[in-house]
C-alpha cells in the first residue's frame, strides 16, 4: 500500500508536534557582523565560482593601490590552491604552512613584489591547509590583524566557494568585493556567496565587480541581474563598483607571471581597473541598490 502525505490532515501526532514547535519558535535574526580587520583598511576579494579572474583582480588591485603611495599587504587566502605568487612572478621561500606549523611567524614569510607590494604566500596543493581547523584559522586571523597595523591597506584574496576558510577570510574584510562574470553559473554562485556571508557572518554590504564582460553595458547588466535576485531574498546592500572587460592582455600577463597593469598599462583591462580603484579610493557609489 502506498501512502501519500497531504499537508494539514495526514500528519501524525509527532508531525503535528513538530509543526506546533516550529510555529512557536522565535524568528531568526542575522548573526552579528564577524570581526573585520580594523587596524588598517581591509578589502576582501572573493567569488562564488572559481575561474572568474578573482586572483588577477587582487594582484592588480594591490599594484594599483601601491602606485598611489599606499603600503599594501596582500594575503593569499586560497590556502590550499595558492596562485598569487605566480600572478606576481615571485618565488617564496616559505609560506603559510610554515606559519601554521609554528616554524615561522607571519612577517617572516613575506615576499616583496612589484611596486613594493608585500605578499603573504599560501601553500599550493595541500588538503590540510584547504581544510584548516577553526582554531588554526583563528590563530591566522589574529596574526593578520596584528600585522595589518603596519600597512595602509590589506587585500585578502580568498578562495572560491562557500567553505569555512573562504567565508572566514572574506569576513575579515571591512569591505568585500564580490567578483562575478556574466555566466549563469557564476551569477548563481555569486548569489550563494552573498547569502552565506550575510547569514553566517552578518555581512550586510557587498561591492560587486563584473569581470570578463564584453562592454560597460554588459557589466551593469550582470550587476542588475545579481542585485535583482538579492533584493528578492536577502536584506543586504549591493553596490556596483564597476567592470573589467575581457582583454587578451590578461591571459598574456598570466602566462608571463606579470600583473597586466605592469605588462600592459594601456590595455582595456588596465584602464578599467584604474577606474575601479579610483572608486575604491573615493568611496564612490555607482548604481548602488539597498535590498
Amino acid at each position: 500500500m502506498v501512502h501519500t502525505f497531504r499537508a494539514g490532515h495526514d500528519q501524525g501526532p509527532v508531525d503535528g508536534l513538530r509543526l506546533a514547535r516550529a510555529s512557536q519558535a522565535p524568528a531568526r535574526h542575522p548573526p552579528r557582523r564577524a570581526r573585520a580587520i580594523d587596524t588598517a583598511r581591509s578589502i576582501a576579494v572573493t567569488s562564488g565560482k572559481g575561474g572568474v579572474g578573482k586572483t588577477q583582480l587582487s594582484a592588480n588591485l594591490a599594484i594599483s593601490l601601491a602606485r598611489r603611495g599606499q603600503s599594501v599587504l596582500l594575503l593569499d587566502a586560497d590556502l590550499g590552491l595558492a596562485s598569487l605568487d605566480l600572478a606576481l612572478g615571485v618565488h617564496p621561500g616559505h609560506d603559510l604552512l610554515a606559519v601554521v606549523r609554528g616554524q615561522r611567524r607571519l612577517h617572516e614569510i613575506i615576499v616583496e613584489a612589484a611596486e613594493g607590494v608585500h605578499l603573504v604566500p599560501a601553500c599550493p596543493g595541500r588538503y590540510d591547509m584547504a581544510d584548516l581547523p577553526n582554531d588554526e584559522r583563528e590563530q591566522l586571523h589574529a596574526a593578520l590583524r596584528e600585522l595589518a597595523a603596519e600597512y595602509d591597506c590589506v587585500i585578502i584574496d580568498t578562495g572560491a566557494g562557500i567553505g569555512a576558510n573562504t567565508v572566514g577570510f572574506a569576513a575579515l574584510g571591512s569591505e568585500i568585493l564580490l567578483v562575478t562574470t556574466a555566466e549563469p553559473t557564476s551569477l548563481r554562485d555569486a548569489y550563494a556567496m552573498a547569502k552565506v556571508l550575510h547569514k553566517r557572518a552578518g555581512v550586510d554590504a557587498i561591492r560587486v565587480i563584473a569581470n570578463q564582460v564584453s562592454c560597460e553595458a554588459a557589466g551593469l547588466e550582470v550587476y542588475e541581474r545579481l542585485s535583482g535576485i538579492a533584493c528578492r531574498f536577502l536584506s543586504i546592500e549591493l553596490d556596483y563598483l564597476g567592470c573589467v572587460p575581457w582583454d587578451a592582455a590578461v591571459p598574456r600577463a598570466v602566462t608571463q607571471g606579470r600583473p597586466y597593469v605592469v605588462s600592459a598599462p594601456h590595455s582595456k583591462a588596465s584602464r578599467a581597473l584604474e577606474t575601479v580603484v579610483n572608486k575604491l579610493i573615493t568611496h564612490g557609489v555607482s548604481s548602488g541598490v539597498v535590498c
